[in-house]
């Protein structure tokens, strides 16, 4: 693992954190996201049961923990994909409980899929122009009127090549998404999330099915993303990864927050490690087990 580079928004986020108490559901300095008592159930299971959880703006927090432990639905009730059965959110002081998805990303909070959803039917460029937002072209009277919108559409479009030359997609611009591999649909997928200028990027694990060659691209740009002021909030089930790109890291477990502090007090931590691997790991099994 190669040395974490000292930059100021990066040293700005640690010393944020310096002073909060590796505690679950501990309070931070300047929370983007504060959620309490939010609970899913889909029948008898209960996914999600977090009783208080707070996202410190400007840092890139990790949500880790076992499969089944609850990350993804917690992301999809933040984001307005699905809904709680009690609780609530906000996000920048507003709250967010029953707001719809495409309403969410145009208060400032985007995210991004573990199975991307790219428009495979539609070129690159178009994927992108498609993530601005307000756009005056999309009401039906002025989409009939090319004088009212053409310019906004010039702005888009020169905003969408820049983002794509940023994430080296520029030369595939043209090109219909679905022949883009696995990894480019990610990295088109982030590029998309940032049309709308947001405050909040959420990455759902960012990592899964990426080519090696792309994963230090992909761990350049989330890094980059709080160098330009962003808060990200990403799961993923790479510890490495975890460790060389997390400020602060959240871990659930059964749809609870069970441990939260800097990376490298949590994997230390004993219900950490329970939760990975169950409370009698280190115990000799009986005869019967």
């Amino acid at each position: 693992m190669q040395e974490l580079k000292s930059t100021p928004k990066r040293d700005a986020a640690l010393a944020a954190l310096a002073s909060v108490p590796s505690i679950p559901g501990i309070k931070k300095p300047d929370p983007i996201i504060i959620a309490d008592n939010v609970v899913r159930r889909f029948g008898g299971l209960t996914a999600v049961d977090v009783e208080h959880v707070e996202i410190q703006r400007g840092t890139i927090t990790a949500l880790i923990g076992p499969n089944g432990a609850g990350k993804t639905t917690f992301f999809n009730l933040l984001t307005g994909f699905d809904k709680p059965n009690s609780g609530n959110w906000t996000f920048n002081g507003k709250a967010l409980a029953g707001i719809a998805p495409h309403k969410v990303a145009r208060l400032g909070m985007v995210r991004t899929f573990q199975l991307t959803k790219a428009l495979f039917r539609l070129s690159v460029m178009d994927n992108m122009r498609l993530g601005a937002k307000n756009q005056v072209g999309e009401g039906i009277l002025r989409a009939l009127l090319p004088f009212s919108w053409r310019s906004q559409e010039e702005r888009i479009t020169q905003r969408a090549t820049e983002l794509l030359t940023r994430f080296k997609l520029d030369s595939k611009a043209d090109d219909f998404a679905a022949a883009l591999s696995g990894g480019q649909r990610k990295l088109l997928e982030m590029a998309r999330a940032l049309m709308v200028d947001p405050e909040l990027v959420m990455l759902d694990e960012p990592m899964a099915g990426v080519n090696p060659a792309l994963t230090q691209s992909l761990l350049g740009h989330i890094k980059d993303l709080r160098e330009q002021g962003m808060t990200v909030l990403f799961v993923e089930h790479d510890m490495d990864m975890v460790r060389d790109i997390s400020d602060w890291v959240i871990v659930m477990a059964q749809g609870k927050v069970v441990a939260e502090g800097p990376p490298d007090s949590v994997m230390s931590n004993p219900a950490v490690i329970d939760a990975y691997l169950g409370a009698h790991h280190d115990q000799p099994l009986d005869e019967q087990e």
